[in-house]
């Protein structure tokens, strides 16, 4: 019989083995030599060094400050720019581009949480987006596939939904992920179903057709739950109506034709956005899908890539392709021509309010493919709206980790935070639609390109 000393001795050398197991296993990580944009207001930095142990950063700084331990996995960023992960603040997993949304309502459910929202999350990894907000798919599906991700069985960017839209009525066909509301009661119940169920965000739409109360309701009840509200803005009284109940952030630039805000709503606008108590009010104006539209009807060279096959089945991929071979057909689009000018105006109008812009782009409604839709928002709203580079990727990283209370893990390149990290060879600065090929992404510390 082996004596107890002995026993000790065994369980005590086991522990020190596993201790120094543990040691050996840390995954240490090294970006080195490229021009880091950390997503603060800092200047940006060249020959910079990003640290990685495991999951996160532990240190950041230059080739000639900060040393690079013996056993990290050096990857060279050389001639690039360094940035945080993209985030993209509107997406739709569910959709894909696919231009009828009735017919694809009707086919697809049955293959949302298995192949269609996984395959959109890892076209918007492969982009370099590494932090989305889903905002309407089916309750279960979308809960699903963000935790999926979250303990990484698949690939994608960590995920915020919101599940179902709140709405007066569900279009015929939507109840799945459309849930209207009848009362004050049915709303507040509604909105504690959702939070229950561990959603993240609730999104609003339509809150012009519901009563006052009713619109009252649920951003009370949302922020009882400490979840903050997004709502639709295509219409002034959907404005008007979010900013009397305290929406935290408004959607989309419009769906209108009229060439400007109105004057009280700009002025509404202005009284939040300067009431410092009540903290930013965040703004995706989702604007290049339409901005771009005159020129995707005339150039299809966007649906012959195959970015945004990845994933898919090759059904749906035809079936995608051939629900796009006419563009200038699609009747989502057909007041386009009178919207496209009023889109410039809209822009500047809520910068000049100081509403906090937030990147999201809409991705999956027709014509709008996950795996390129951010960076063609960042290059209009730098190349066509005048805003600079440096502002817009804020907008595409710090500000969305701030609006969804994520700053301590995410937005920028700092020491403690994920190592969310894209790489891309050039100056992002000075061609921000270099975005549209990122070289290297890695995610919570893992290399995923």
């Amino acid at each position: 019989m082996r004596k107890p000393g002995s026993a000790w001795c065994c369980v005590l050398l086991s522990s020190l083995l596993l201790v120094a197991g543990g040691a050996s296993a840390v995954q240490r990580i090294a970006l080195v030599g490229g021009t880091l944009v950390d997503g603060t207001l800092a200047e940006p930095l060249d020959d910079s060094v990003v640290l990685i142990e495991d999951e996160r950063i532990v240190a950041v700084g230059t080739v000639g400050s900060l040393p690079v331990p013996a056993d990290a996995q050096v990857i060279s960023t050389e001639g690039m720019t360094v940035l945080p992960g993209l985030w993209d603040m509107h997406v739709h997993l569910m959709i894909n581009g696919h231009a009828d949304y009735e017919h694809w309502d009707k086919t697809y459910p049955a293959q949302f949480r298995d192949v269609i929202m996984p395959a959109s999350a890892k076209q918007l990894l492969l982009a370099g987006v590494t932090g989305a907000r889903d905002l309407g798919a089916p309750l279960e599906d979308s809960i699903a596939v963000r935790d999926a991700i979250a303990s990484g069985k698949i690939p994608g960017p960590t995920l915020f939904v919101s599940g179902p839209f709140i709405q007066k009525k569900p279009y015929p066909g939507t109840e799945a992920f459309r849930w209207g509301v009848d009362s004050p009661a049915d709303a507040r119940a509604k909105v504690r179903k959702l939070a229950a169920a561990g959603v993240d965000v609730i999104k609003l739409i339509d809150q012009d057709q519901m009563s006052d109360a009713e619109v009252q309701a649920v951003v009370e009840e949302a922020h009882a739950h400490e979840l903050p509200v997004v709502a639709h803005a295509h219409r002034p009284e959907e404005i008007r109506r979010g900013l009397k109940f305290g929406v935290d952030c408004f959607e989309h630039t419009g769906l209108g034709a009229s060439p400007e805000y109105p004057a009280d709503v700009i002025a509404a606008l202005r009284e939040r956005t300067g009431n410092m108590a009540a903290g930013p009010l965040f703004w995706t104006p989702t604007i290049e899908g339409l901005f771009n539209f005159p020129y995707t009807v005339k150039h299809h060279e966007f649906i012959d890539g195959d970015a945004w096959h990845e994933g898919l089945t090759p059904a749906i991929i035809t079936d995608i392709k051939q629900s796009l071979a006419h563009p200038e057909r699609i009747s989502y689009f057909q007041q386009t021509p009178q919207r496209w000018p009023t889109l410039k105006r809209k822009f500047q109008q809520l910068r000049e309010a100081g509403v906090l812009m937030l990147v999201g782009t809409d991705s999956g409604i027709p014509m709008k493919f996950h795996s390129g839709s951010t960076w063609n928002e960042l290059d209009v709203w730098v190349n066509q709206l005048g805003v600079p580079a440096i502002d817009a990727i804020r907008a595409a990283t710090y500000w969305p980790a701030v609006a969804m209370k994520a700053d301590r893990d995410y937005g920028t390149v700092s020491e403690g935070k994920y190592a969310d990290i894209i790489a891309v060879k050039g100056d992002v600065l000075k061609q921000v639609a270099l975005l549209q090929r990122v070289d290297i992404v890695v995610k919570h510390g893992k290399r995923v390109k």
